[in-house]
């Protein structure tokens, strides 16, 4: 992206804005996930509760594909969410044998309050550090994002 003086902005390769927007949106994701630490959540444990919120009940095993985990990591998982009273177990309606794991009121109130915190945090930085146009230019890349990732 360097261009000779004089000349016209040479336009930025496809490979260097991945590469920029992989790194500056991998470092939103760390400091979004330490301005929710005092939830007492692990990044996993939020992640599962946000997963079962968002797409309602399921099993150990499921949840464990979903999060790339072994089923006895996310069985240790599961058990802290469960003895803080996060999630509840219920016997699966296609299988018996199965349990399923769902969201309580109680975890639906401690992710509220983590996504509060995170969406609290960063207004406070788009507020502070941005002025009218840089807020109105983040506005539109977050569009063009949005795009990219199809929703």
């Amino acid at each position: 992206m360097t261009q000779a003086s004089g000349a016209a902005p040479v336009d930025p390769t496809a490979e260097e804005v991945a590469n920029q927007l992989a790194s500056v949106v991998g470092r939103l994701l760390r400091r979004l996930r330490s301005s929710s630490s005092e939830s007492l959540l692990t990044p996993t444990q939020r992640s599962v509760l946000a997963r079962l919120d968002d797409g309602g009940a399921a099993t150990t095993a499921d949840l464990a594909r979903a999060e790339f985990v072994r089923p006895q990591s996310m069985r240790l998982t599961l058990g802290a969410l469960e003895e803080q009273g996060l999630v509840e177990r219920a016997p699966d309606p296609a299988d018996g044998r199965k349990s399923v794991m769902s969201v309580t009121e109680a975890g639906r109130a401690t992710l509220a309050r983590v996504r509060a915190a995170k969406r609290n945090w960063l207004a406070e930085a788009v507020a502070a550090e941005l002025d009218g146009h840089e807020r109105r230019t983040v506005a539109e890349a977050v569009a063009l994002i949005e795009r990219l990732v199809g929703w």
